[in-house]
Formats: C-alpha cells, sequence, structure tokens
C-alpha cells in the first residue's frame, strides 16, 4: 500500500456515508490485500525468529556444557 492510497483511505474514513461504493470497493481491496501481506510477513518472520531462538539455544548448550567442565 502506498502513502498516498493509505491517506486516501484514511480521508475516507472521516465521511463513509458520503462515498461512492466503487470507492469503497477499490478501499476494501487494498486493505485485504495489505493484511494479506502483512500476514504472511509475520507467520515468515515468526518463523524465522523460531528457527535463530533454536539455533541459539543449542549453541548455548554446547557452550555451557564446555565451560561447565
Amino acid at each position: 500500500m502506498t502513502k498516498e492510497e493509505l491517506d486516501n483511505i484514511e480521508k475516507q474514513l472521516s465521511d463513509l456515508q458520503n462515498i461512492p461504493n466503487k470507492d469503497l470497493i477499490s478501499s476494501m481491496d487494498i486493505l485485504s490485500t495489505e493484511f494479506d501481506m502483512l500476514k504472511d510477513l509475520i507467520i515468515k518472520l515468526t518463523h524465522n525468529l523460531d528457527t535463530v531462538e533454536k539455533y541459539y539455544n543449542t549453541i548455548l548448550k554446547e557452550y555451557d556444557k564446555r565451560n561447565n567442565q
């Protein structure tokens, strides 16, 4: 979503009752697409974070084993 699209949607929110249906549909399409993209990104980032945590914990265990002897 571009800054311009976001600004237009924000302007529409102040006067939704007077916005033509085609503009409402366009805004909903933009927001729906943005939502789906953000949701996918969050899922990918969550998987990445989980992997990084797993690797860190594995390395930390080995490090602790070596230093506790």
